[in-house]
């Protein structure tokens, strides 16, 4: 059974809500005889309506052919009862996620299906181990974790317990892979991939709130304009609700035993108890509905451009905004190799340095230097459209400006955070970075699949392991060791990977 399942096999598939109903129009677009069941035999049938619906609305937009999507409405079926999956070659459940609940259901269906069906789970958050353990058949059992809408969004984790047999994750994967969409293995631990490595992404900007760097509405536009994320933390995490998300932190938190990288925030919480959870009632971070405005990001006034500006780096960093500035008619000269610790440039009386982990005071202390600004991470500087500064409490306020306005005169809105180490971009993508390591180096995924997760499942502009590559490993863990020794906390710890390919000099993907 490594080949994909062959089209004519029927593909049944339990609850017909949004993951059932999504997973059904895949599984039926891509030539399956598809048959859903729900206790509600009514849901069933408002379903498939729906499907059908939707294959003559792509039939429309020139997406199928008419004569397709006419046959791939007609093989959906509905199954009276889990009797009409005997004849199954692969049973997907997509119902409650509740571990007793999706046992008993795998009980019955084991008495109904053939000895050659594969039975897999859609749960994005319980042990498939656990689901698989009273099964007579436990080696035909593993997780196939589609993501919402499942039409559009093209990964499936393959999640493997200790008992399921290679060779069925081996069918699955590469009929994930026929269907059009994007498989990656991973073993069965707490969140899996996407729900394990995501984390970091809200628990960095709600510490970064806690600790007032600045409003939701600025770290957002800062991870959008600056990091390249198609939504910054707090919109994301109003759209999945405040309940949804911090039930999903507490549950990976609990599963590693408290380990204090996963610990839930009392921002959130305080949303949840106060019953603010986002778009669905009306107020989160944010507040919905017709009356409401979104708050505006902060952006620094406009400052007076310098005239000249010195680089004192020959990195990317540095010479993307030089060329920006040199555009902009700044002039530009170049002094490298200065005693300056790794400056980018000087302006105004100004250094300014990429954020190292440290906050601005102490590399103001560290360096001798009172006149010390920080940059905040990009995905791209020759693109961002935005940039984070922070100054050192020690910077006067002209100093300040002068890099200000070099920066807008490049092109850049600037937002201005608190001094706290790492900033925002830095932080929150070196922490996704040491995750991925970590669920690598512990064997839940290998990198490949860490990074194609996270770009399929969630969206990212960049894997977090080839962001790390890009950022230099060497930087990344002089960041994750700066924040660990500002906070005190093993939070920060670095992951054993990340040190091993520094000591042996390579990378992710080398």
């Amino acid at each position: 059974m490594n080949t994909a399942l062959a089209s004519s096999s029927i593909v049944g598939v339990v609850g017909s809500g949004a993951m059932g109903s999504g997973i059904a129009q895949v599984a039926a677009a891509a030539g399956h005889p598809v048959r859903l069941y729900d206790t509600r035999p009514e849901a069933v049938e408002k379903a498939i309506a729906g499907i059908r619906k939707t294959f003559g609305m792509l039939a429309e937009k020139g997406r199928m052919t008419a004569e397709a999507a006419d046959a791939a409405g007609q093989r959906l079926s509905v199954a009276d009862s889990l009797a009409g999956f005997a004849d199954a070659g692969l049973v997907i459940e997509a119902i409650v996620e509740n571990l007793d609940v999706k046992r008993r259901l795998f009980a019955d269906l084991e008495g109904i299906v053939g000895d050659d069906c594969i039975l897999a789970t859609n749960t994005s958050s319980i042990s498939v181990t656990a689901l698989a353990a009273n099964l007579r058949l436990s080696g035909r059992f593993a997780g196939m974790h589609f993501f919402n809408p499942v039409p559009l969004m093209a990964l499936v984790e393959v999640i493997s317990g200790l008992a399921t047999d290679p060779q069925v994750a081996q069918t699955i994967y590469a009929t994930a892979s026929a269907w059009g969409k994007s498989p990656v293995y991973a073993r069965s631990t707490p969140g899996f991939i996407v729900n394990r490595v995501a984390r970091p992404y809200y628990a960095e900007a709600l510490r970064l709130l806690n600790e007032q760097a600045g409003e939701p509405a600025t770290i957002d536009a800062i991870l959008r304009e600056a990091g390249g994320f198609r939504m910054g933390p707090f919109e994301l995490m109003d759209l999945i609700g405040h309940d949804v998300n911090f039930a999903v932190t507490q549950s990976v938190f609990q599963a590693y035993f408290n380990d204090p990288r996963f610990t839930p925030s009392l921002v959130q919480q305080e949303l949840v108890n106060g019953g603010f959870l986002g778009r669905k009632s009306g107020r989160g971070f944010y507040r919905y509905g017709d009356d409401s405005t979104p708050p505006a990001p902060h952006t620094e006034a406009q400052a007076d451009a310098p005239q000249q500006v010195t680089v004192k780096s020959s990195g990317l960093v540095a010479e993307a905004i030089a060329s920006r500035a040199a555009s902009a008619g700044v002039a530009v000269t170049r002094v490298l190799g200065s005693q300056e610790d790794d400056a980018l440039l000087k302006c105004g009386g100004a250094v300014l340095y990429l954020t190292d982990g440290r906050s601005a005071t102490q590399r103001a202390a560290d360096n001798g230097l009172a006149n010390t600004v920080l940059l905040d991470l990009a995905l791209d500087y020759t693109k961002a459209t935005r940039a984070a500064l922070c100054p050192a409490d020690q910077c006067t306020p002209e100093a300040y400006r002068a890099v200000v306005g070099l920066l807008q005169v490049c092109g850049f809105k600037v937002s201005r955070l608190g001094d706290v180490p790492g900033m925002a971009v830095m932080r929150t993508v070196a922490m996704l970075a040491n995750e991925a390591a970590d669920a690598v180096n512990q064997g839940v995924c290998d990198a490949a699949a860490a990074d194609t997760a996270m770009l399929k499942g969630v969206n990212y502009p960049r894997g977090p392991l080839a962001w790390a590559d890009t950022i230099g490993l060497h930087y990344l863990m002089r960041v994750l060791g700066n924040l660990g020794r500002s906070y005190g906390e093993d939070r920060y710890r670095i992951s054993p990977l990340i040190l091993r390919k520094v000591w042996n000099g390579s990378t992710f993907h080398g």
